[in-house]
């Protein structure tokens, strides 16, 4: 085990090497997640709402669904998915991007969010290197991977992975791993005040919801690891990545102009670019208010 952390150390390539494995295996994880935990929420407000509205009457009895069960299988023949068959990446291209059961076509986006979580990681291991900012920033960037999915699909937020986010922010910088606590304490206030501010002031002028209550606790949760500094760049930034989004998915044609467009992915883009270039950023903005 000595040896091990030494190579970590002393290879920059053996790190890579080592974070590309565990981001592929976390991203194919992420796909799981982010197709069952939707799955699971509007299961639990099913049963919620049946025993309020009918308490008298005993609860729906389901099949067990959750992160483990049922077996991961093919949507359109039940071809149960064999070890395999559930290699990050390289399965898919040896299956042709077919399922190996019924030949039925396999998403892209299978792969791609396997991939997505193998670059995440190296790309912070080359900035943090081999060191404790690696550690524990590579859980936050999957979460953001899992939020940015689950909202392009579903327009929510999950409480389950934004509240424990936010509140691993402020216990990690209590040790100010990243920022100090005082900056991460008010990173998360003012992260979630500066867009509950946002969605009052555009709701009471014009009658609408620009975004939901899940923005705000993600912006809090980022406020929380980077610290109150990143705010303003986050959200300038998130503004920008939004633009390029919407602008993409019209011009794809994958969403009309009248959709409602979900934040979240933006505010979760701008805070993992936030978490790689950060001080550059940072200081390229300062510079940017001081120069008359």
């Amino acid at each position: 085990m000595s040896l091990f952390f030494e190579l970590l150390h002393s290879s920059t390539a053996f790190l890579l090497f080592v974070l590309t494995v565990l981001g592929l295996m976390v991203g194919s994880f992420l796909n799981v997640v982010i197709h069952r935990l939707p799955i699971m929420m509007e299961r639990q407000w099913q049963q919620e709402c049946q025993h309020v509205l009918h308490p008298e009457q005993p609860p729906e009895e389901l099949p067990v669904y959750n992160l483990a069960v049922p077996a991961s299988a093919c949507p359109d023949c039940g071809h149960k998915i064999r070890p395999w068959e559930n290699i990050p990446v390289l399965s898919y291209l040896l299956l042709g991007g077919k399922c190996a059961g019924c030949r039925a076509k396999i998403a892209l986006r299978y792969p791609l969010v396997e991939a997505a979580g193998a670059i995440l990681a190296v790309a912070i291991g080359l900035t943090f290197g081999a060191s404790w900012q690696t550690l524990v920033l590579c859980p936050v960037a999957w979460a953001l991977l899992a939020l940015t999915m689950i909202d392009m699909d579903t327009q929510l937020l999950p409480d389950v992975i934004t509240l424990p986010l936010l509140w691993a922010g402020l216990m990690v910088n209590s040790f100010a791993v990243m920022v100090p606590l005082s900056d991460a304490l008010w990173g998360a206030v003012g992260g979630y005040l500066t867009l509950w501010t946002v969605f009052h002031v555009f709701k009471a002028l014009t009658g609408k919801e620009g975004m939901g209550y899940g923005d705000f606790k993600l912006l809090a949760a980022l406020g929380a690891w980077l610290g109150w500094p990143m705010l303003l760049p986050m959200i300038i930034l998130s503004s920008l990545v939004g633009l390029v989004l919407a602008v993409g998915f019209i011009a794809l044609k994958k969403q009309a102009r009248s959709e409602p467009m979900p934040f979240g992915p933006s505010i979760a883009i701008a805070g993992m670019i936030a978490m790689l270039w950060g001080e550059p950023l940072l200081s390229a903005y300062q510079q940017w208010l001081l120069t008359p």
